[in-house]
């Protein structure tokens, strides 16, 4: 594209156009979702007092997911974050904003003990991958499973210990 190519929209056609974009339930989202829950992974959503209003908040494991725009988030390195050739000042200090505010939720959901996952919306083309990184940060989580010694276990006619005597 020109860097002297104007808008081919009137400007209410793109405002109504820009007003489509949701930043809530995207395709992205809810194929994360999708895949999470045919693991077996139960969540929760938006959950809007933590920082952020994280996409997906999994409390059992404290771990939080965000499923993140290459485009509006500035995924590093993706062909999908490209910068628009009119309004660039605009953009600029758009996209500036984004990333700051995506590093400070990060922070401050880690300062509150909640591991943080990333999924950039173009990773979605390998769900093996996206299930292997959330799960990945799920593991030092996960509840720890002891098997309990059959010696151990009282028998049903036993008497229940005191506690607290």
């Amino acid at each position: 594209m020109l860097a002297d190519m104007t808008d081919t929209l009137t400007r209410a056609e793109r405002s109504r156009l820009m007003a489509k974009i949701r930043g809530k339930n995207t395709g992205p989202e809810r194929a994360v979702r999708s895949l999470l829950h045919r693991a077996g992974y139960r969540f929760r959503i938006h959950v809007r007092g933590l920082p952020g209003t994280p996409d997906v908040v999994l409390p059992k494991y404290r771990t939080i997911v965000f499923v993140h725009g290459c485009f509006w988030h500035r995924h590093r390195g993706c062909k999908i974050a490209t910068m628009p050739h009119s309004h660039v000042k605009f953009w600029t200090e758009k996209f500036r904003r984004n990333v700051a505010n995506d590093a400070r939720h990060r922070r401050q959901l880690r300062r509150l003990g909640w591991q943080v996952v990333v999924v950039w919306s173009c990773q979605l083309k390998h769900p093996d991958r996206i299930l292997a990184k959330i799960e990945k940060a799920l593991s030092p989580r996960r509840p720890a499973h002891r098997p309990v010694q059959p010696s151990r276990l009282p028998l049903v006619a036993e008497s229940r210990p005191a506690y607290g005597k």
